[in-house]
């Protein structure tokens, strides 16, 4: 994602070079969101060579997504003092190596420093920058265009889910995580790049302030002053309870049905069926919020794709057959597809272009927060022991007084 391609007007062109800066915003994306929840098709064989349950498993997605979102400040700055190229670049090379080295790894806590640090922070410090970009290139079709890059998760996810159970059968977890490891080098050639002035015509807004003497001007490079923001304050906040929960079925439903007695390949293909309705879901939505009569309101559609998230969350606690499993991937497809669709473009429609690098950051550092508790947390209620457990359902609500799956088994 380089920035030779010129530019032309005073404003985002809405086209022309965009169209490459989504293509990469797209892979990148894709690696950001679908690789942390890919990864659990591995926990079983990582349970089983360790000796671990499922919380003590689930913290390498977990510590994954923590960097991914706990790092946003970080990458805010380094973009702003070093630009989006050079930082993307170091983040590629730090994603796959972190996937190499876990590759070698013989504990648990080598794992969490590798495959869950080393990549999650590799994997943030690709993913802010090519969000940043893609708000310089659109405006008119930003929803569309945020849409369509939000696609790559579940496209990734359909992808990397079959690709690691295969993997896993014919390498072993190892042999898989060195594989991915060179996969994830793609982040590199997708690299975004400054226009030449770009980030100082677009970025610098607030950020350039007057030094406290001689005159000269220096960058901000975090503007915290957009937590005074009142629309900023309540779309973090609800960012927060929403990251609690959003991510625990993506991580837990391979394993939870695996333990429900489904076939492994079976088991695998439910991420797929989640992925294949949020590949729709995601455009489709994107180009509804661009519509006239709805963008003003699209902040009202982020809160009904909310709604409607929670409440098939809360549906899958009977969703104990295949096909009940099934029915839960497709409603939670369509609903988790609206949120992803629609998550940037309500914060990039609050705070501004300028502002967007730093408020981003600053969500995400608090998302970190919420992704760190959750999997694991519904973890452990899942795989607790005993024949009349607090059980968990993928979305990690609990039904009380209803025989675990592990209990079922025996």
């Amino acid at each position: 994602m380089g920035a030779s391609g010129p530019r032309r007007g005073p404003g985002p062109p809405d086209g022309g070079w965009g169209w490459a800066v989504l293509g990469a915003c797209f892979v990148i994306t894709g690696f950001a969101y679908g690789f942390p929840k890919a990864v659990s098709v591995f926990f079983r064989a990582l349970m089983r060579d360790f000796g671990a349950g499922y919380s003590d498993t689930a913290w390498v997605s977990s510590i994954m997504l923590a960097m991914l979102y706990g790092t946003g400040p970080v990458s805010s700055i380094l973009v702003t003092r070093f630009g989006c190229r050079p930082v993307m670049l170091v983040g590629g090379l730090l994603a796959s190596a972190g996937m190499i080295l876990a590759s070698f790894a013989t504990r648990l806590l080598e794992l969490y420093l590798t495959a869950g640090v080393l990549t999650g922070l590799g994997l943030a410090l690709n993913f802010q920058p090519s969000l940043i970009m893609l708000g310089l290139y659109f405006e008119r079709r930003r929803p569309l265009a945020n849409g369509l890059a939000a696609a790559g998760s579940p496209v990734f996810l359909s992808a990397l889910s079959p690709l690691g159970q295969q993997l896993l059968e014919h390498f072993g977890w190892r042999g898989g995580f060195l594989l991915l490891g060179g996969l994830l080098l793609n982040c590199c050639a997708d690299s975004a790049g400054d226009a030449p002035g770009e980030a100082e015509a677009h970025l610098a807004g607030p950020r350039v302030r007057k030094a406290p003497s001689g005159g000269r001007t220096r960058r901000r490079l975090l503007d915290v002053t957009v937590c005074a923001d009142r629309a900023f304050a309540v779309y973090a906040v609800t960012k927060f309870l929403m990251a609690l929960g959003l991510f625990v079925p993506a991580i837990l439903l391979v394993n939870y049905a695996k333990d429900a007695g489904v076939p492994d390949s079976e088991a695998a293909f439910l991420l797929s069926i989640v992925g294949f309705v949020d590949i729709v879901a995601r455009p489709a939505c994107g180009a509804l919020a661009g519509l006239a009569r709805l963008r003003p309101h699209v902040a009202y559609l982020f809160s009904l794709a909310l709604m409607a998230n929670g409440l098939t969350d809360l549906s899958s606690a009977r969703a104990r057959s295949y096909g009940a499993l099934v029915a839960f991937c497709i409603a939670f497809g369509l609903s988790y597809g609206m949120v992803g669709a629609l998550q940037f473009e309500v914060l990039m429609a609050a705070v501004g272009a300028p502002r967007f690098p730093s408020a981003l950051g600053l969500v995400l550092l608090l998302e970190a927060v919420a992704v760190l508790i959750g999997p694991p947390s519904a973890g452990d209620k899942l795989g607790f022991p005993g024949a009349f457990a607090l059980d968990t359902c993928p979305c990690g609500h609990m039904a009380a007084g209803l025989p675990s799956p592990a209990s079922q088994e025996s």
